[in-house]
């Protein structure tokens, strides 16, 4: 219970990595908002769920788009609960944007969600912590971030930018109390893949990621990302700042 009196708040929360973080975060004695983007349904699933366990939990509800709706949420959670100690931000889309095969609205909606949502949510968090002198921020950036996918570009772009975005912050906010770091997942299953995973058209492309990938495990669990947010946002990680930890079973290591 390292976690005990500390609210978390997971954007994303409602499914894939997100819904592991917040049950982790959970177990470890956090009481966790689980943020949906618009069903709020989904996030109290997860809720009911965490709270079977004895977790304590409850389910919010915000448009990563558009930052006034993530600053209300922020302060609504913040009048409930008095705090928010974390952040996770993991909301994201993932498709291929190809080279003259991509709309001006599949562009839009990349960028927002993927990158200009994980700012925005920073942007309403974080003068919370800067109030309480204390904080840890935790970005889901991706391997794809830092090697090139043909048809992916936009995807790539954006977490790269979440690299990048988490140093700049960590700068900013490190003599607030205000930990910055990222994790950088590779193949995880999620829904986000399933098609990926379980459709016969995507079978050579499953094959070619599992000839790249020197553990054997061509996606790991959500539940492996989980237990490293848990170990970012802890005191343990106290001497971390501006970080993003590659977790890809060494998808990127080499050829």
């Amino acid at each position: 219970m390292k976690l005990a009196g500390k609210v978390a708040v997971i954007i994303g929360g409602s499914q894939g990595i997100g819904e592991s973080i917040a049950k982790r975060l959970a177990s470890d004695g956090a009481n966790v908002a689980v943020v949906a983007s618009a069903n709020i349904e989904k996030a109290q699933a997860v809720v009911a769920n965490i709270e079977a366990g004895g977790g304590r939990a409850f389910a919010e509800c915000a448009d990563v788009t558009d930052a006034d709706a993530v600053a209300a949420m922020a302060h609504r959670v913040v009048d409930k609960h008095r705090a928010i100690d974390i952040l996770v931000n993991c909301a994201g889309v993932f498709f291929p944007t190809p080279v003259g095969g991509t709309s001006t609205a599949q562009v839009d909606r990349m960028v927002d969600i993927n990158l200009k949502g994980s700012f925005y949510a920073v942007c309403a968090v974080a003068p919370h912590m800067k109030a309480s002198g204390r904080g840890k921020i935790v970005s889901v950036s991706s391997c794809a971030g830092m090697i090139g996918m043909a048809n992916y570009a936009l995807y790539c772009a954006t977490k790269s930018g979440i690299i990048m975005m988490t140093r700049s912050l960590a700068v900013e906010l490190a003599p607030h109390g205000i930990n910055v770091n990222a994790i950088a997942p590779g193949n995880t299953a999620t829904p986000m893949n399933e098609d990926i995973r379980t459709k016969p058209e995507f079978a050579g492309f499953l094959e070619a990621m599992a000839a790249r990938t020197p553990s054997g495990r061509t996606y790991s669990a959500p539940e492996d990302m989980a237990g490293l947010v848990a170990f970012l946002v802890s005191d343990e990680a106290r001497a971390m700042h501006g970080t993003t930890v590659l977790m890809d079973e060494g998808f990127t290591a080499g050829i």
